[in-house]
């Protein structure tokens, strides 16, 4: 008998797990589509600087990656070829590098990979003002400086595609 309870117990929590993980697709934590994105300064992997602000009536995509993060690092050719066929919207990925071991694994992927699009240096944990908790996430604001959609996990062209055609 107490094997049965157990078991029955047991079942009842994996599918209460399973019912809260698709419940809700995305957490409701930090900057969410609808809110003004946050203005941030940082330095680029260039030694320029650059402020979200600088962007205003662009349309941009903001991303956060890291090198370690295999999804990143997946939809990072994706990014690529999307900046270079859109020249008219920005691309801005930030390299979560504090959690790099240090900034030259970053110059180095970057320079193999041959990407082109600014990459900006986290060294002031903006992620933490987005209260970014997964690797990747992306930011797709309008031309008024509104996020339009938050998006969670790697892109693909046909996605950044799909999701800047429903932003103004």
């Amino acid at each position: 008998m107490k094997k049965i309870i157990a078991i029955t117990f047991l079942v009842f929590l994996i599918g209460y797990a399973t019912f809260q993980v698709f419940a809700e697709k995305e957490p409701s934590v930090g900057t969410q589509a609808g809110d003004k994105a946050k203005d941030f300064e940082l330095s680029t992997l260039d030694g320029s600087t650059a402020k979200l602000s600088d962007y205003k009536g662009k349309k941009v995509i903001l991303n956060f990656w890291a090198t370690w993060c295999g999804p990143c690092r997946a939809e990072m050719p994706e990014m690529q070829k999307f900046s270079e066929e859109n020249e008219d919207i920005v691309m801005l990925a930030v390299n979560l590098t504090e959690s790099e071991k240090n900034v030259d694994n970053v110059r180095k992927y970057v320079e193999e990979g041959g990407y082109t699009f600014p990459i900006l240096l986290d060294e002031k944990g903006t992620f933490r003002h987005y209260e970014v908790l997964t690797m990747p996430t992306t930011y797709f604001i309008d031309s008024e400086g509104a996020v339009s959609i938050k998006h969670i996990g790697p892109m693909t062209y046909e996605l950044m595609e799909k999701q800047i055609s429903k932003m103004n």
